[in-house]
């Protein structure tokens, strides 16, 4: 994991490797022709992809302050290699207006590095923002499913049980009945008795 490691921070020094590269340019870069401006334009692109690359590999947050860390370090050597070789640069009078146009010309390929991390970031976190609605989507479907069959599963244990009370209502009304039938058979054989015995003891007198 740690060989993986560093192996990404080659990116990071590729683009310090750009961003010292353009040292050697002229400042002059539309006076200079299309080719002098061509040739800032593709270095801008691969400083932007290698600020995408960053930030698939170190992160965001890590690759951020990798880049920052390039931006200032090579803005101090370039300070230093100018101010060595200053006639090599064409700069006789080494004035303090020169050293910040080339530390600018760093800083603004180290900010193509960031905008490429910023764009690719912006991707990253675009396409979790739609998988996260595909999967807040598929939660409500699926939540809506779930309260579907809990009203059906409701719905159907109220069916049974009203008809559980029916029955039940239904069999206590025919004990009932029963019981009103046993009732009567009870009084008429009560007083058939009687009369027999009514009868019985007429007889005898």
């Amino acid at each position: 994991m740690k060989e993986k490691k560093t192996i990404y921070y080659a990116t990071a020094v590729l683009l310090a490797l750009i961003i010292f590269a353009s040292n050697f340019l002229s400042t002059d870069i539309f006076q200079a022709g299309y080719q002098n401006f061509a040739v800032w334009f593709v270095l801008s692109i691969f400083s932007f992809a290698c600020g995408w690359l960053i930030n698939k590999t170190l992160g965001y947050n890590h690759g951020g302050k990798v880049i920052f860390a390039v931006i200032v370090s090579s803005a101090f050597i370039t300070v230093i290699l100018i101010s060595l070789f200053s006639e090599y640069f064409g700069l006789n009078n080494l004035l303090v207006e020169n050293m910040i146009l080339y530390i600018l010309r760093n800083i603004t390929l180290g900010a193509m590095g960031l905008f490429g991390m910023v764009v690719c970031e912006l991707l990253i976190l675009q396409k979790e923002g739609d998988t996260g609605k595909k999967k807040l989507d598929e939660i409500k479907r699926i939540m809506t499913s779930a309260q579907r069959e809990a009203q059906l599963i409701v719905e159907e244990a109220r069916i049974k049980a009203d008809k559980i009370l029916f029955d039940a209502q239904k069999a206590a009304d025919d004990i009932l009945e029963k019981k009103k039938y046993i009732e009567n058979q009870l009084k008429e054989f009560i007083a058939a008795e009687k009369e027999l015995i009514k009868k019985y003891e007429s007889e005898e007198e």
